[in-house]
């Protein structure tokens, strides 16, 4: 049983990694790089400032710091399961971009935890449909990222996004039980909704249009 879960898991895997399309090469190689998230990240940190919701700050930290040791620290050298890109069996026919093949293991993914555990605390203290639809694309175009350029199968995304899901839904509840200031704070304004989306599709479009330009 568990022989054909992971066959499957690979074969649909190798159907969504990559393309041969100079474009989407170039859109997943930035959209995979943490840095290229940094206007939303501080457009979010200045939200929670201007309301001075350290709490909330604090927590998204440490949404990132739990989700990444569960992933990378435990799981990883734990379960041992090699990346499709460093998998003897597999590294062969996947598609990689620039050489790029990761690290040795890949189970469970930390870039859908991490993404996954910050959309879930951001959206129970935000509670707005629009922040709703913005983070779960985020988690989602990370998601896509990892499998297209080869470092994951689709199970490790799989898993990733559950223990993310695990680790937001879990600090927002400490919080929520034990910081009053926390309790307290109201959803996002129209006006902070609006700015987060605006970050987000500034990046989404910067990107797109370099990645344009670069495989023109």
């Amino acid at each position: 049983m568990l022989s054909t879960l992971q066959q499957f898991d690979a074969t649909l895997t190798r159907a969504l990694n990559g393309s041969h399309n100079l474009y989407a090469d170039t859109l997943a190689l930035l959209f995979t790089k943490t840095q290229v998230w940094l206007p939303v990240a501080l457009v979010l940190a200045f939200i929670l400032i201007r309301r001075r919701q350290y709490w909330a700050v604090l927590g998204v930290a440490l949404c990132v710091f739990f989700s990444d040791q569960i992933a990378s620290t435990l799981f990883k050298p734990l379960v041992a399961r090699y990346r499709p890109t460093q998998s003897p069996e597999w590294m062969y026919l996947m598609d990689t971009v620039n050489g790029y093949r990761g690290g040795l293991y890949g189970f469970f993914s930390s870039h859908a935890a991490n993404t996954a555990s910050v959309a879930v605390f951001v959206s129970l203290f935000a509670r707005r449909r629009l922040c709703y639809a913005v983070l779960a694309t985020w988690v989602l175009l990370n998601c896509w990222t990892r499998v297209y350029l080869g470092v994951h199968y689709v199970g490790d995304l799989l898993c990733g996004l559950l223990c993310g899901v695990l680790v937001g839904w879990s600090v927002n509840l400490a919080l929520r039980r034990w910081v009053s200031s926390y309790r307290a704070s109201l959803p996002f304004s129209d006006f902070e909704s609006h700015l987060l989306t605006l970050s987000f599709l500034f990046t989404t479009l910067f990107v797109s249009l370099f990645s344009f330009v670069y495989a023109a």
